[in-house]
C-alpha cells in the first residue's frame, strides 16, 4: 500500500509542476491597479479566444491563451484611460453576473443588454455598441431568403440563454421556440445538425457565422419587417456593480468615442479573427493548431479528478471508521458519538443529493457573495470534487466493512485489540479491496464530470473545448478528439487500476502447507 500512495503523490506532483509552467506568469488579480473585466472569449467578432498576442490581443488571466475582439479593444482603451492594467477573466455566460456581484471581476464587457432585469442587480455604463438582430439559418434551408420575422412558420429557432435575443422569438408567428442554449458554439452546432433551423443574433456574428461556415448564412430583412426592439435591448453597455467608483470615469471616456471610431474597431474586430479554414487532414490540424490547448485542459482534467478521488477515498475511510465506532458505555460520550454520525449522514445525504454543478456555483459564487471569501476557481473545483466524492465513497466503504465476516470483529475483539487497531489491521485491508472496483469507478466518473466545473469557468477538457470550437467552427472534429482523449484516460485508468487489484489479490496458487514447510524446514548442516 505504500508503493500505491507513493505513486499516486509522485503523480500528483508531476501533474503539478506540468500545470505550473503551463499556467506560468499568470496576470495578477490584485484589486489594486487592475481593471478586471469578465467575457466569454468566444463570442466572434466581440470576443474570441486566439493562441497568440497578435493584433494588440490580451493574455487572459491565468492561462497561455490571449483574447482579442471589439469588447477587448474597447476594455483596453477604458483601462488605459482609468490608468489601470487591463485583466481578461474568461467566463461562461451564465457566470457572468454572479462574478460581478461576487466581486471576482470589476466589469462584464461581452456583448450584455442593460435589460430591466438586470439593472435589479447591477448598474450599466452608456452603450458602447449600438446593435441589430437577424436569424443565422442553412444557405440551402428555405428560411433564408425570408424578408420578414413572419417567413418563418414552423421554422424552429433558438437563442443564447438568459439574452433578450430568446425573448424576440416571440415575436415571429408560427414558430416553434426551442429551448435556449448556453452559447453560441451550441447553437452553430444545432443548426448544422438539423437540430434547429435557426437561431437569433445580432449582425456581426452573423456576418462572423456566414464568413467561417459558407453553409450558413444570415437573414436580411426587408425595411421595417425584422425585430421590434428598445433600446434597452439594441444597446449594448458595460455592467458594472451597484455603486462602483469608476461608473462616471467610464462613462465619460466612453463620450469620448465617435461613432466613426466604434465603426473602425468593429470592422477591425471582423477583419482579424483567427481563420477557420483548415487544409489537409483535420485531426493533424487540431493537434498542431491547438494541442498545447488540449494539453492543458487535460491535465487540469487530471489534477481535479485524481486529487479530488484520492482526499475523497481519505474522507471516505475515516467516515467509514467513525460511523463503525461502537456505542460507548457513558452516556456523554455516546450522546456525542450519536450526533458526530448524525453530521455525517447530513453531509452524505446533502452531497450525494445535489448535484455537483450546483455545489460548485454555491461553493464559488455563494462564499463570495454571503462570507467575502474570494476563493481561486481551481481551488474551489479541489474542494468540492473531494468532498462530492468523499460522501461517495463513504458509503463504497461502509458497503467494503459490511461485507467482511463478522466473526473477524469478534476475533480481533477476543484477542484485545481495540475499534482503531481492528478496523487498520483487519477490517480495512479487506474492506479496501472489496471496494477497489467501485472506488475505480468512482474515479472514471470524476473524471467525466470535472466537465460541469465550466460554470466556474475552469479550464479542464471540457471547458478548453468549447473554446476551441467555438473559434475553429469545426464542431464535430473538436469533439471528437476530445471524446476520443477522454476515452484513452478512462481506460488507462481501468488498466491501472486492474493491475493494482492483481497485486493485492496476491499470487493465485499460494499454499498455506507448502509455505509453512519451507519456512520450518531447517537446512541441512555441512
Amino acid at each position: 500500500m505504500k508503493k500505491i500512495w507513493l505513486a499516486f503523490a509522485g503523480l500528483i506532483a508531476a501533474l503539478s509542476i506540468g500545470l505550473s509552467f503551463s499556467n506560468s506568469n499568470p496576470v495578477s488579480a490584485a484589486d489594486d491597479g487592475t481593471f478586471k473585466v469578465g467575457m466569454e472569449c468566444g463570442y466572434a467578432p466581440f470576443n474570441w479566444t486566439q493562441s497568440t498576442n497578435a493584433h494588440g490581443a490580451v493574455q487572459i488571466q491565468g492561462t497561455k491563451q490571449w483574447a482579442n475582439g471589439y469588447d477587448v479593444q474597447t476594455a483596453k482603451i477604458i483601462a488605459k484611460k482609468l490608468g489601470k492594467k487591463l485583466v481578461v477573466v474568461k467566463t461562461k455566460w451564465d457566470g457572468l453576473l454572479p462574478s460581478l456581484t461576487s466581486g471576482k471581476i470589476d466589469a462584464i464587457i461581452a456583448g450584455m443588454s442593460p435589460t430591466p432585469d438586470r439593472r435589479k442587480s447591477i448598474d450599466f455604463t452608456d452603450p458602447y455598441y449600438v446593435s441589430q438582430l437577424t436569424v443565422v439559418t442553412k444557405k440551402n434551408s428555405k428560411f433564408a431568403k425570408a424578408k420578414s420575422i413572419n417567413d418563418f412558420k414552423g421554422a424552429k429557432i433558438t437563442a443564447q440563454l438568459s439574452t433578450y435575443h430568446y425573448d424576440a422569438i416571440k415575436q415571429m408567428k408560427g414558430v416553434l421556440r426551442q429551448p435556449a442554449m448556453d452559447d453560441f458554439p451550441a447553437m452553430r452546432v444545432a443548426l448544422e445538425s438539423g437540430t434547429i433551423d435557426g437561431y437569433v443574433s445580432e449582425i456581426p456574428e452573423g456576418i462572423t457565422a456566414q464568413n467561417a461556415n459558407p453553409d450558413l448564412t444570415m437573414v436580411h430583412f426587408a425595411k421595417g419587417q425584422g425585430f421590434q426592439t428598445s433600446a434597452s435591448d439594441t444597446n449594448l453597455s458595460i455592467g458594472v456593480r451597484k455603486g462602483y467608483s469608476e461608473t462616471n470615469k467610464i462613462n465619460n471616456i466612453l463620450g469620448t468615442m465617435t461613432k466613426a471610431d466604434r465603426s473602425k474597431r468593429m470592422d477591425d474586430a471582423v477583419a482579424n479573427q483567427p481563420s477557420t479554414a483548415a487544409k489537409g487532414n483535420w485531426f493533424i490540424n487540431i493537434l498542431k493548431q491547438y494541442g498545447g490547448m488540449l494539453a492543458t485542459g487535460t491535465g487540469m482534467t487530471l489534477l481535479i479528478s485524481l486529487v479530488g478521488t484520492i482526499v475523497g477515498f481519505i474522507i471516505g475511510l475515516l467516515v467509514g471508521i467513525i460511523r463503525t465506532i461502537p456505542a460507548p458505555k457513558s452516556t456523554g460520550k455516546r450522546g456525542l458519538l450519536g450526533f458526530g454520525k448524525w453530521l455525517l449522514s447530513v453531509y452524505i445525504e446533502v452531497f450525494r443529493g445535489t448535484p455537483m454543478i450546483v455545489q460548485a456555483a454555491v461553493l464559488y459564487y455563494g462564499a463570495a457573495q454571503a462570507l467575502g471569501i474570494n476563493m481561486d476557481r481551481t481551488v474551489a473545483a479541489l474542494v468540492i470534487v473531494s468532498i462530492n466524492t468523499g460522501a461517495y465513497i463513504s458509503e463504497i466503504i461502509r458497503g467494503g466493512i459490511i461485507s467482511v465476516d463478522p466473526g473477524q470483529f469478534e476475533a480481533a475483539s477476543a484477542l484485545g485489540m481495540t475499534h482503531w487497531q481492528t478496523m487498520t489491521k483487519v477490517i480495512l485491508p479487506q474492506a479496501v479491496r472489496n471496494s477497489l472496483p467501485a472506488v475505480t469507478n468512482e474515479f472514471i466518473v470524476n473524471i467525466k464530470d470535472t466537465s460541469v466545473l465550466s460554470i466556474i469557468s475552469v479550464s479542464e477538457l471540457f471547458f478548453t473545448s468549447e473554446t476551441i470550437a467555438g473559434q475553429n467552427f469545426q464542431f464535430f472534429h473538436t469533439y471528437l478528439v476530445v471524446c476520443l482523449i477522454y476515452l484513452v484516460l478512462t481506460f488507462t485508468i481501468s488498466r491501472l487500476f486492474r493491475i493494482i487489484e492483481k497485486h493485492l489479490d496476491g499470487p493465485k496458487d499460494y499454499n498455506v502447507m507448502t509455505n509453512q514447510m519451507q519456512v520450518e524446514t531447517p537446512k541441512p548442516k555441512n
